[in-house]
């Protein structure tokens, strides 16, 4: 087992890890981070769609998340285990068939769009 194995194996059952609600790709979340500007921490709101999950329920799983800020694509990529991510609220479900929306990054306007998918809740 290598270092960083040791590290994670101490955290995989440890019951302070946060439970998020269950969102797929092609939601519209909203991810409340926690940033700190020199001695004062505060929370700001990232709120777009979810882009890519990778190993979700794992010590080293991430999420992606894309929004658009002033015309101009923003991606950031969330650790599931971040002490940084106060809360995540997921705002509507996407009806999807994919499991990366990678191609909403040439898209713009209404065709950037993920359908909504209201049989689920």
């Amino acid at each position: 087992m290598n270092l960083v194995d040791k590290v994670n194996a101490k955290y995989a059952n440890n019951e302070q890890i946060q439970a998020f609600p269950d969102f797929r790709t092609g939601d519209s979340v909203a991810v409340h981070v926690k940033i700190t500007e020199g001695s004062k921490t505060r929370v700001q709101v990232f709120q777009g769609t979810c882009l890519a999950i990778k190993e979700k329920n794992s010590i080293n799983g991430h999420f992606r998340v894309r929004k658009m800020s002033s015309g101009i694509g923003v991606e950031r990529v969330f650790p599931y285990h971040s002490p940084n991510i106060a809360k995540i609220e997921v705002t509507s479900r996407g009806k999807s068939r994919r499991a990366k929306h990678y191609y909403l990054r040439d898209r713009k306007g209404k065709e950037a769009r993920v359908a909504v998918d209201f049989t689920r809740k």
